[in-house]
C-alpha cells in the first residue's frame, strides 16, 4: 500500500511539475546574416550567424509565437525599423510583425496537457525555421526550401514572399468568412513546405502535439 501511494504522489508531483513550469525555448540563428529574433511573448533581440537566444514561456501561455526580423536598424534607445517581421518599429517586441514573416506557434499546456505547435507560412516567408521538441519522442517541423528565390512574381517583396490575403485581400485568400480551401498560392507553400500551414484552415496537416512541460528548440536557416 505504501509503495503505491508513494507512486501515485510521484506521478501526481510530475504533473504539477508539467504544468507549472516555464517551457524554455533555445532560439539559434545558423543563417549566414544578421536576424534580430522576436518572441511574444519575449521581447526581442539581435542574434549574429550561431548566437543565441534562451527565453522561458510561462505554462499556459496561447497565442505564443517567435520569428526572424530581417534588414534591421535599431538606435540606443531600442526604436527602428525591419524590412521584415517589424513589430511596431520597437527591438523589444510586444505585438505580433508585419507580414512576410515565417512563424512558430505554440499553445503550452493545453487540452489534455498538452503543447500545441506548428510552423505558418500564412504571413507569408522570410526565412528558413524549425521548432522542434527537445525531448518526449515528439517530432519537430521544419521549412527549409529556398522560398524567396522560387516566389511567384505577385507575392515578391523586399527580403520576402508575401501571403496572398495581404495582396489581393480577397475572401478566397483570407478566409474571412470561415469557409475556403487550398489556392494556387497556398499549394506553392505547401509544395515546398509539407507540415507548415499553407493557409488559414490547412490544420489537419499542420498542427502538431507533445505531452506539456517540455523545451523547444527554434532555429532560423536549419
Amino acid at each position: 500500500m505504501a509503495e503505491n501511494s508513494s507512486c501515485l504522489l510521484l506521478l501526481l508531483f510530475s504533473l504539477f511539475v508539467a504544468r507549472t513550469s516555464a517551457a524554455t525555448f533555445t532560439i539559434t540563428n545558423r543563417c549566414p546574416f544578421t536576424v534580430w529574433a522576436a518572441a511574444v511573448p519575449g521581447g526581442g533581440r539581435r542574434l549574429d550567424p550561431g548566437q543565441t537566444w534562451a527565453l522561458n514561456v510561462n505554462p499556459g501561455t496561447a497565442g505564443g509565437r517567435v520569428w526572424a526580423r530581417t534588414g534591421c536598424t535599431f538606435d540606443g534607445a531600442g526604436r527602428g525599423r525591419c524590412q521584415t517581421g517589424d513589430c511596431n518599429g520597437v527591438l523589444e517586441c510586444r505585438n505580433y510583425g508585419q507580414a512576410p514573416n515565417s512563424l512558430a506557434e505554440f499553445a503550452l499546456n493545453q487540452y489534455m496537457n498538452l503543447d500545441f505547435f506548428d510552423i505558418s507560412l500564412v504571413d507569408g516567408f522570410n526565412v528558413g525555421m524549425e521548432l522542434s521538441p527537445v525531448s518526449g519522442g515528439c517530432r519537430g517541423v521544419r521549412c527549409s526550401a529556398d522560398i524567396n528565390g522560387q516566389c511567384p512574381g505577385e507575392l515578391r517583396a523586399p527580403g520576402g514572399c508575401r501571403d496572398p490575403c495581404n495582396v489581393f485581400k480577397t475572401d478566397a485568400f483570407c478566409c474571412n468568412s470561415g469557409r475556403c480551401g487550398p489556392t494556387y498560392f497556398s499549394r506553392f507553400f505547401k509544395e515546398r513546405c509539407p507540415d507548415a500551414y499553407s493557409y488559414p484552415k490547412d490544420d489537419a496537416t499542420s498542427t502538431f502535439t507533445c505531452p506539456g512541460g517540455g523545451d523547444y528548440r527554434v532555429v532560423f536557416c536549419p
